[in-house]
């Protein structure tokens, strides 16, 4: 077994804390007072710098240690958080990204001029005032006791326990022991009270904790920032018990008496250790007896395993699917009883192994939906427009494959939205509409397939600009009839813009051919839907997996064909009556109304005379059916999916092939390309009336 290679590892953890530290500043723009917030992104930011250093990352760790700097005077209380500054390290962010992918650093002029852009978002939040000057109202307006001259020593017990898995994860117990004793004189004892009989103890598993007694001029934040890495995961008790002045001069002695004396007086509790044997509640706690916990939770256990052993063992488990259909074909032949009994309970196990790899692949779409919360963020700034992200469905399950895939697409299709739905928020007031418009990602699952919806709640699509630049460019006739989903499909072609100007955004007639090619790739379809001044919609309707699917096998002439289940509406029988008397029209009428069909005999020329009562397998893409005309269908069938080679590419009749029972090929057909030619026809044939 091959050893992982370290440093594509911290690029892979790397890559996680980016997106951790991300979304941690998005959600820090909802709400720039959460502490909680901006400790998980300093925390982030610490955690990125420390691993780039130990892995030879050290421009990495160089330039995220101002952005880390500036965080930890947040948390601190020294400035506060701002868009502006919230704004500045999201940009640095991305140059963490490339020095992630490029160690080098060559490219000085880029982290030159987000640290300055860095630098005035810290001055602009008050970072250039005195400590002083944030003090709040109350604060000021108190009066505070005499700043004693001289140091204040603190003396904390500390009770902790690291989680038992602590070790395992590379955290060194020893190592946070010399941390705390480089606070000041610690007294360390340890607590050895759950360590198990010889006899029980695993060695990758610790059992002892630890009590400490520290005194130390820091602040109780820098016990925390010795446990920054565990600290969600471990139990830990700090309690201040004493706090004293350290006296340098006899004068200092009585200043720092007096300050006690009064404060004592005032109503404060004397720094002096209290009394063991009466233990306040958390009602009557002093305020220097207060104690802060942090309770153990058990972390849930995850391994991380490449993608590509997961698409390897998916062959695997396809191969197998395949092996066991022959078993089943062998046994449904043969008179032998025991033999059918181990082919039944072999496909029982295969078909559980197929659902369990298949939930393996499978990941929740918020994967895919996160990504977008920057780049509305960036588009927002990019254009002026306020703009709202709403995310529906974000627990609905695909194949990874196909969130991997799907990415760039949507990418086009938000862009798009803003740049041509959105109106300006000067325009949206005048309209009476809300000043920021929202943009809605939502998924949701249907049979086999993933609906994935953008909306916007914009202008919607002028169809007289469209068609009038489908003519111009010669993709439709002058006056030609269309209905309005061809209309609204013209968007989708080559070169297609209905852009006044180009922007950074779109107008240069790339971007949507491409969202279809790339949905059709995955055997999906758009749909679009548009009303003038409320808004579009554009729906993906996408397989659930690439993998393996459930089919309909049908034969046409001596070959055998799929047919994806999920896009299978009906099955209807044709006689060859009906079949002569549509010879022309090829229309089957379905429940009042008129659904084309094509005969698969004739696109495949087979060469051989039709059946008596051959069969029509209604299929649809969305809003659009076509009928399908078969010889025979012979039933269901799972479909382990086999990719075409490079030399049939340009057959766009079949997505894929794969490996029957009795060991031969079947190919399965493209419903999208295959309804695109039925609707081709039934337009031809309008046009002939």
């Amino acid at each position: 077994m091959s050893t992982p290679d370290p440093v594509q590892v911290f690029r892979v953890e790397a890559g996680e804390l980016l997106e951790q530290i991300e979304n941690g500043l998005l959600d820090l723009l909802n709400d720039l007072d959460d502490k909680n917030l901006i400790n998980a992104v300093f925390r982030g930011l610490h955690t990125l710098k420390g691993s780039g250093a130990m892995f030879g990352f050290d421009a990495l760790a160089a330039f995220t240690h101002h952005c880390e700097t500036a965080f930890d005077r947040v948390r601190k209380g020294e400035v506060p958080a701002t868009n502006a500054l919230v704004s500045a390290v999201l940009d640095a962010r991305d140059h963490m990204r490339a020095l992630v992918d490029d160690p080098s650093g060559k490219d000085d002029v880029t982290g030159e001029r987000l640290l300055a852009q860095l630098n005035a978002a810290v001055d602009g939040a008050g970072g250039n005032q005195p400590d002083g000057a944030a003090l709040s109202l109350a604060q000021s307006q108190a009066t505070p006791p005499a700043k004693p001259r001289g140091p204040v020593e603190t003396t904390f017990k500390l009770t902790f326990r690291l989680p038992a898995n602590a070790m395992v994860n590379g955290t060194n117990p020893v190592g946070l022991l010399n941390e705390l004793r480089e606070l000041g004189p610690a007294v360390i004892a340890a607590d050895l009270s759950l360590v198990p009989p010889l006899d029980q103890i695993e060695a990758d598993q610790l059992y002892i904790g630890w009590t400490v007694e520290l005194t130390t001029r820091q602040t109780r934040q820098a016990i925390d920032d010795v446990f920054i890495f565990v600290l969600d995961e471990m139990e830990l008790e700090v309690t201040e018990v004493a706090r004293t002045v350290v006296a340098e001069t006899a004068a200092d002695a009585v200043e720092a008496a007096e300050v006690v004396t009064s404060a004592t007086t005032a109503g404060a509790a004397p720094a002096v250790k209290p009394n063991p044997k009466h233990q306040p509640d958390e009602a009557e706690a002093t305020p220097v007896e207060k104690v802060s916990r942090i309770h153990d939770t058990k972390p849930s256990e995850n391994v991380r395993v490449p993608a590509e052993r997961l698409d390897e063992l998916m062959d695997r488990v396809g191969e197998l699917v395949i092996a066991q259909s022959r078993l089943s074909q062998l046994a449904s032949s043969s008179a032998d009883i025991p033999l059918r009994s181990v082919s039944e309970d072999i496909e029982r196990l295969s078909n559980e192994l197929r659902d369990t790899m298949m939930m393996l692949r499978m990941v929740p779409i918020t994967q895919l939906f996160g990504r977008f919360r920057r780049l509305i963020h960036d588009l927002s700034r990019e254009t002026g427009k306020v703009i709202d992200l709403v995310t529906e469905g974000e627990t609905t399950e695909v194949d990874k494959t196909v969130i991997e895939r799907l990415a760039d697409p949507l990418v086009h299709l938000v862009r798009n939205s803003v740049d041509h739905g959105l109106e300006r928020p000067e325009d949206r007031r005048a309209l009476g509409k809300p000043e920021a418009g929202r943009i809605t990602l939502s998924a949701q699952q249907a049979g086999g397939e993933v609906i994935i919806m953008i909306r916007d709640d914009g202008r919607g699509i002028d169809r007289q600009r469209v068609r009038a630049k489908g003519e111009s460019s010669g993709l439709i006739h002058p006056g030609e009839a269309l209905s309005d989903q061809e209309l609204l499909q013209l968007i989708f072609q080559p070169g297609f813009s209905t852009a006044a100007k180009i922007t950074n955004l779109s107008g240069r007639g790339v971007g949507m051919d491409v969202v279809k090619k790339s949905v059709e790739a995955l055997r999906g379809s758009i749909d679009v839907q548009s009303e003038d001044g409320k808004g579009s919609t554009i729906a993906l309707r996408i397989p659930l997996t690439l993998a393996i699917i459930d089919g309909l096998l049908v034969r046409v002439g001596s070959g055998r064909y799929v047919i994806p289940l999920s896009s299978v509406e009906e099955c209807l029988e044709l006689s060859l009556d009906e079949d002569l008397r549509s010879r022309g029209r090829s229309f089957i009428s379905l429940r009042d109304s008129l659904v084309p069909f094509i005969r698969l005999r004739e696109i495949f020329d087979t060469g051989t005379q039709p059946e008596l009562h051959q069969k029509v397998v209604v299929v649809s893409t969305g809003a659009e059916r076509v009928g399908l005309v078969v010889d025979q269908i012979i039933g269901d069938h799972q479909t382990v999916i086999k990719s075409m080679s490079p030399l049939h590419h340009d057959i766009d009749s079949f997505s894929g092939a794969t490996i029957l029972g009795d060991g031969n090929l079947a190919l399965i057909l493209d419903v999208v390309h295959l309804v695109t030619l039925g609707q081709q026809e039934e337009a031809r044939l309008r046009a002939a009336v």
